[in-house]
């Protein structure tokens, strides 16, 4: 029965990944116009199921990591533990999603997996070291290494992208006239080429920057779901390639019925972003997360991606701090709460278990 109960949690988990984690590949494509929620919301889910299944062949490294080898004394493979641990990810990211915050899965999953060694076998249960360098360096190091990468990267791209940016195709509604000066009843579409500033009241247009900024959206889903489908496949369900696809779907279907509350955080509330600056923030944050995935990392995509983000409004001189206070805030108590469920969760099993 708890085998059963297992498989549904991996599911819910990955759903949930799927509702807060899609907003850090695709907020900057919302937040500075090039799109709406819903084409925005589609675009992240192809591309995180995308990742994901390629991670059944490229990132399996980090089910090991996330299984607890190597950061518990005696890592436990019972399912009434790997439960525990589920849910304890899942109650922290179903509260952080309902309130619109980004958190960390990698947190959440780190959080719970030490919570319940801690009720299993008390302090003694948890290498510390070996925790600390393999997962909390890894998190707390990668938003400001973004931030950084962001400073450097900003300034170099600027003039190559106003190179490329110059011109757009638009499409906009035009009234034809007859040559007796008499106009249609209804307006026909007009496509033309001219400057992105001729394009300002264009009913859809495409430029370079556009295009670039889709690209970098997707590689950032893409990398996301690449890094984070080994990590819920660790709570003991076999990481098999059909196991990938489950999780995969999951996680897009996560994405597209409950991405919106996070995705309208980021791309509205903590800095105004343009079509450039979402570019080079979804640029850091793919290399950082696609080199996270190489290595075998447990870097946090929530993490990189805000790290990006507020660089941006930190070199336009615009931050929103009192929304970057509460995602801090947030990411403060991930760790904690989740290790407080799933300690919660594990204690309930093993008195449910010991009781006649």
């Amino acid at each position: 029965m708890l085998a059963v109960v297992l498989v549904a949690l991996t599911l819910l988990v990955a759903f949930a990944n799927g509702a807060n984690d899609v907003s850090k590949g695709i907020a900057t494509l919302v937040g500075s116009g090039i799109t709406n929620y819903r084409r925005a919301i589609a675009w992240g889910s192809l591309c995180t199921v995308a990742g994901a299944l390629t991670a059944a062949f490229a990132s399996q490294r980090l089910v090991a990591t996330f299984s607890g080898k190597g950061i518990l004394t005696a890592p436990n493979t019972s399912e009434s533990f790997l439960v525990a641990i589920a849910c304890g990810a899942i109650g922290w990211l179903i509260i952080a999603t309902r309130t619109g915050l980004p958190v960390s899965t990698t947190h959440s999953l780190a959080g719970a997996l030490v919570g319940a060694a801690v009720m299993q076998a008390g302090l003694h249960g948890v290498l510390w070291a070996t925790l600390v360098k393999k997962i909390v360096l890894p998190l707390v190091a990668s938003p400001v290494m973004a931030l950084v990468l962001l400073f450097l990267v900003l300034p170099a791209l600027r003039p190559v992208i106003a190179r490329f940016d110059r011109y757009c195709i638009c499409v906009e509604q035009s009234m034809p006239v007859t040559p007796d000066g008499i106009a249609w009843r209804e307006s026909l579409p007009v496509v033309e080429v001219g400057s992105v500033q001729s394009c300002s009241t264009a009913v859809a247009r495409v430029s370079t920057i556009d295009t670039l900024h889709w690209l970098s959206s997707g590689a950032t889903s893409f990398f996301r779901g690449l890094n984070d489908a080994p990590k819920i496949l660790a709570l003991g369900v076999a990481a098999g390639l059909s196991q990938y696809a489950f999780v995969a779907l999951a996680m897009g279907i996560g994405s597209i019925l409950a991405g919106f509350r996070v995705t309208r955080t980021l791309a509205e509330k903590v800095t105004p972003i343009t079509p450039s600056n979402g570019f080079a923030a979804n640029l850091v944050t793919s290399v950082l997360v696609g080199a996270a995935s190489l290595f075998a990392l447990p870097v946090s995509t929530t993490h990189v991606s805000s790290g990006a983000i507020i660089g941006v409004g930190l070199h336009d001189g615009k931050v929103r701090w009192t929304i970057v206070g509460e995602m801090c805030l947030a990411w403060i108590l991930t760790l904690p709460v989740s290790a407080l469920l799933a300690a919660g969760v594990y204690a309930f099993t093993l008195a449910s278990r010991t009781s006649p």
